[in-house]
């Protein structure tokens, strides 16, 4: 009787193991990984065509008007074909251009590493001197004395290129004191140079010499001359607010017998 339950038991535990194990859920398959889209190749870039170049001349360093081109000054350059103009020097067309060039003089200036330009130079042999090839067509170069101390160039603070009006200081007597005159003679007139210096140079802020060459045309050039012969020049700076020098217009002379002021004892008496 025990045999039998034991049997009938076993076979219950087995009967329930076996429905244990149909009713556990089956692991999900394993996901199947998609199949990336097919990218078609991106086509080569075609080639970049080489850039043409050539040579041109440029400064080596910054060249201030009326420097003399010197050895070292100039040199060769990779410059692109596209970006050369016809102002430019190439190698390619020049000859033996930087002994053409050596010893001219510079007439504008050139900043490093700038295309040399012919217009800017004055070749040797092209001109009777550098002063000369630098005046515009009509006008004159004059030089008048001045205190190399700058008590009559606004205390040696007049640079080239400077616009500048002109007065004359005279004595009716020169025996005394007692009348004396003052005149603008010129107004707005440009400075060439001071003394031998037609060029502000680096690190230099003032000038000395004994002359002042100014920029006139014939008749202020005249007008200039009789003033000098009768009295003591001086010259007195202009502020760049109040010059026309942009517009280029010369100042007009003005005639002597209506500009002259009559002082004595400090109170003007009258005008000739």
């Amino acid at each position: 009787m025990k045999i039998a339950r034991l049997i009938m038991l076993g076979v219950a535990v087995a009967a329930g193991a076996s429905a244990f194990l149909l009713l556990e859920p089956e692991p999900a398959p394993a996901p199947v990984p998609e199949a990336e889209p097919v990218r078609e190749a991106a086509p080569a870039a075609p080639p970049k065509p080489a850039v043409a170049m050539d040579e041109v001349l440029v400064a080596t360093a910054d060249l201030l008007v009326s420097r003399i081109i010197a050895e070292g000054d100039l040199v060769w350059q990779a410059w692109p074909v596209e970006a050369i103009r016809s102002s430019m020097i190439r190698r390619t067309n020049a000859g033996d251009v930087l002994a053409e060039v050596r010893g001219a003089y510079v007439r504008m200036p050139f900043s490093a590493g700038d295309p040399v330009r012919l217009e800017k130079l004055i070749l040797p042999g092209r001109a009777s001197g550098f002063l000369a090839a630098t005046l515009p067509a009509g006008m004159r170069a004059m030089a008048i004395p001045i205190d190399s101390q700058g008590t009559t160039s606004a205390g040696g603070f007049i640079l080239p290129n400077d616009r500048v009006d002109i007065l004359r200081t005279s004595r009716e007597d020169a025996q005394t004191s007692e009348s004396s005159a003052v005149q603008t003679v010129l107004a707005n007139i440009r400075v060439l140079a001071i003394g031998q210096n037609a060029q502000e140079r680096s690190g230099e802020r003032t000038l000395t010499g004994a002359t002042a060459t100014l920029e006139v045309t014939p008749e202020q050039g005249e007008v200039l001359m009789l003033a000098q012969r009768s009295g003591q020049l001086s010259l007195l700076l202009r502020s760049f607010a109040e010059n026309n020098a942009a517009s280029g217009a010369p100042a007009k002379a003005q005639p002597l017998e209506h500009a002259i002021s009559i002082v004595r004892f400090g109170v003007q008496q009258g005008t000739k």
